[in-house]
């Protein structure tokens, strides 16, 4: 049972990243793990499209503080090097601004990134953006091991940063990451680069707090990875270890309830009415929905937060190869503010920061005169009732012609070497992994609040924990990796 050293009979609901994680190491802590999906393939957010040669990665595109898949790979039985070609990428970005200027921001930790900063943006940038990083540094040793690592307490997690008034005064939990950047940033194309990473949790800068300056500096202090194959194979390499482990994986099984009995969570209700008991039930899929439709006690369910942002995706197949093509290309607009208001409108963005991924993989594409492109914009969740409808074809054809035009404007004109291209709108993502809108990071990190206080690991039911990107601490891979590795001490059982 929870919190012993008893073994259990453990049910997971999703096979995302954070279900496959928690199911592989709970495995190999000896539980009897069944996890249940309700799509045909594992991964959730972690996903993959191929057609005609050309492949792409649907989600993430590199990983950031390795250390975490690590600790994963060695907790459930061998190196990830062992099963997974992870390579680091240097440069991680090409950044063009919205005056012209471009920027290579490089792979080779913090003072690569201050000379390569100067070289680009002027003498003394590298200085503003270091003095910056200081900063960060800071705030990353004081919240890493209470918060990020630790199970979320409610209002007790932020009393556990608050151990010395100096610790406080460092993550300035009263600060936006806006504001904490202009304390340090003179140049604006800084400030654009900085409040670019809100957007990694699907957050506005001017209220996003203070503490998300560790993203950058994660990025920048450890380096950015790419799984060579494309990241679905870190989700399938996962998804292994598990049932080497004696985890069992149903894809293809949608799952219509929460059982309890005895006041804790028994087990589940599966939609074709088969019930399966269990000591222990792990919901890994969007928090919302968990509570909003799984449990039989809505009273359950928490205040209504603010989703996070979500995406329109171009898969394009290419014809040709472009020269100095990076990795990651991120196009920004002359104004970066409007994006923004936009998204807080819940209407799609005017004109968009555009985010280019192409791996130069073989595996991605047919043959050495072709390109497989994963093409982003940050776009409103799907709302018919109150914001934008999706599933409108005319907006959504529309919509895919102005982030060609877009690109085109800004240097990146593609539209005659389109072979084929696939459109996936918030609408598709709601539908493929169940995220509530299709935001993608669940919760937007809007405020303290909303980014120290997301939905709790230990579900207010015992025998029922929360894990992924929706719940603490906070979407994206190296956060949703923490997270299993939290609820499987929460629920405990032999090493």
């Amino acid at each position: 049972m929870e919190g012993t050293d008893a073994l259990s009979r453990v049910v997971v609901v999703g096979a995302g990243f954070g279900g496959l994680s928690v199911a592989a190491r709970l495995a190999a802590r000896g539980h009897r793990v069944e996890v249940f999906e309700q799509g045909p393939e594992v991964g959730g957010k972690l996903g993959w499209f191929s057609r005609d040669g050309f492949s792409f990665d649907t989600g993430p595109s590199l990983l950031t503080l390795p250390a975490v898949q690590r600790d994963l790979f060695l907790k459930t039985g061998a190196p990830i090097e062992e099963v997974l070609d992870v390579v680091p990428l240097d440069p991680v970005a090409h950044y063009r601004f919205g005056d012209g200027t471009e920027l290579d921001l490089p792979g080779g930790g913090l003072p690569a990134v201050a000379a390569a900063l100067d070289d680009a943006l002027g003498a003394g940038t590298g200085a503003q953006w270091t003095a910056f990083q200081r900063r960060a540094a800071r705030i990353w040793d004081v919240a890493r091991e209470p918060f990020l690592e630790s199970a979320l307490e409610g209002p007790r997690t932020l009393v556990r940063l608050a151990r010395s008034t100096s610790d406080v005064r460092t993550v300035a939990p009263w600060a936006s990451l806006r504001g904490l950047g202009r304390t340090y940033l003179q140049d604006p194309r800084l400030r654009t680069l900085l409040d670019r990473y809100a957007t990694y949790s699907g957050s506005d800068p001017a209220k996003a707090p203070a503490a998300l300056a560790t993203v950058p500096f994660v990025e920048q202090a450890f380096g950015a990875w790419y799984v060579r194959g494309g990241l679905h194979r870190l989700a399938q390499a996962v998804a292994d270890r598990a049932v080497e482990n004696g985890a069992r994986i149903r894809t293809g099984t949608p799952v219509a309830r929460v059982l309890e009995a005895g006041g804790r969570a028994s087990g589940l209700r599966l939609q074709d009415g088969t019930e399966v008991a269990a000591d222990v039930v792990v919901s890994a899929v969007d928090a919302a929905r968990l509570y909003r439709d799984l449990l039989p006690r809505p009273r359950l369910q928490p205040k209504r937060r603010l989703r996070s942002s979500s995406g329109f995706v171009l898969l394009l197949a290419l014809d040709g190869r472009t020269p100095g093509l990076r990795h990651h290309t991120v196009l920004f607009p002359p104004d970066y503010d409007a994006e923004f208001a936009d998204l807080a409108a819940g209407r799609p963005v005017a004109d968009p920061t555009v985010y280019v991924s192409a791996p130069d993989d073989p595996a991605l594409r047919p043959d050495e005169h072709s390109e497989a492109w994963f093409v982003l914009v940050n776009a409103p969740v799907h709302d018919p009732a109150g914001g934008t409808d999706w599933r409108d074809a005319g907006l959504v054809e529309r919509y895919a012609a102005t982030v060609l035009e877009t690109m085109a404007r800004r240097g990146l004109d593609v539209r005659d070497r389109v072979r084929w291209s696939e459109v996936r709108t918030p609408a598709d993502l709601e539908h493929l992994t169940g995220s509530d809108g299709g935001a993608i990071y669940g919760t937007a990190s809007n405020g303290a609040r909303s980014a120290f206080l997301r939905p709790a690991n230990r579900s207010p039911v015992p025998g029922l924990f929360l894990v992924g990107g929706s719940s603490h601490p906070g979407g994206g891979l190296p956060l949703v990796g923490l997270s299993a590795r939290i609820v499987t001490d929460l629920v405990g059982g032999a090493d």
